[in-house]
């Protein structure tokens, strides 16, 4: 049996006094994949990333998983992911994970031609830069994220005229400040797993009513849906900008004002894989990590 590490964040742990109310959603994930990789031949171990107690090197290969508070403390998290990958193999590889984690990566596929939400880049998300993004941007409706963030957190959505959100809702250091895209009310946003860089499932994700995020924790809903041809083509291109081993990748996307799809999210960090829309999700998962660990070279 080869040994392989699956991190997440003590908040998903069931029974922590702290847990998320998404921690569900890691104990599907993580019992799917588990189940899926003991058919290989690998026993898959639950691990928390900022433990310092976990030894990596006494593993096959760590694959970064929920590690769904990274943002709240990102350097810590890429000195961590540095240290692992100096021990053995990472998944996805580090140089990929530094890359991900700060959303300037939707600039780098925007000059690679992929097509992306018009952003306004700032340091920081004060009265006169988002008065100014109206502006830059041409719209009455916006979106503020953190550069590095997942899940929304600290993300606001503003209408022009509206009172500020408050410091504590908005990003704390550097931002994207995008038009907020009415096909987010109508149609949701598609999503598309792939599992090296092959195609697993996809799943519309719909904000509930009154909300614009599209995440279970606020009350979105979920549905397996099958990708038109123009959406899985625009996925695979933003795999391709990606050079390296891909264990993961969550590509999302959206409707823009001229109604042609734009990458709004290339997840290859910490992503959700949606088990209840992908049944064969663990198999798949399972089969890639044992094609990945097949090869004599390490990748990060």
């Amino acid at each position: 049996m080869r040994r392989t590490a699956f991190l997440t964040a003590t908040c998903l742990l069931e029974g922590h006094a702290d847990a998320r109310a998404d921690a569900w959603e890691h104990a599907l994930e993580f019992s799917a994949l588990k189940s899926a990789c003991k058919h290989r031949l690998i026993t898959l171990e639950e691990a928390v990333w900022d433990d310092p107690a976990f030894d990596a090197s006494a593993h096959d290969a760590v694959i970064v998983g929920t590690c769904w508070d990274y943002m709240q403390k990102p350097a810590l998290f890429l000195e961590t992911m540095d240290r692992i990958s100096k021990q053995t193999l990472l998944l996805n590889p580090l140089a990929t994970i530094r890359w991900n984690a700060d959303k300037s990566y939707l600039r780098d596929l925007s000059d690679q031609g992929i097509p992306t939400i018009p952003t306004v880049w700032a340091e920081t998300a004060d009265a006169a830069t988002l008065r100014d993004a109206f502006t830059a941007l041409d719209v009455d409706d916006i979106v503020i994220k953190p550069r590095i963030g997942a899940s929304a957190w600290r993300q606001a959505r503003l209408k022009k005229g509206a009172p500020l959100p408050s410091a504590a809702e908005l990003p704390p250091e550097a931002c994207l400040i995008q038009p907020f895209l009415k096909a987010a009310e109508r149609e949701g946003e598609l999503t598309l797993l792939f599992f090296d860089r092959v195609f697993s499932h996809g799943l519309v994700k719909k904000p509930r009513a009154g909300d614009y995020r599209t995440q279970s924790i606020y009350g979105a809903t979920e549905a397996k849906a099958d990708p038109p041809a123009d959406a899985l083509a625009m996925a695979h291109a933003a795999l391709e900008a990606v050079s390296g081993p891909l264990l993961y990748a969550r590509v999302d996307l959206m409707r823009g004002a001229d109604d042609g799809w734009n990458v709004m999210e290339l997840e290859l960090i910490e992503p959700y894989f949606y088990p209840e829309q992908g049944p064969y999700m663990g198999a798949h998962f399972a089969a890639a990590l044992d094609r990945l660990l097949a090869k004599p070279a390490r990748m990060s």
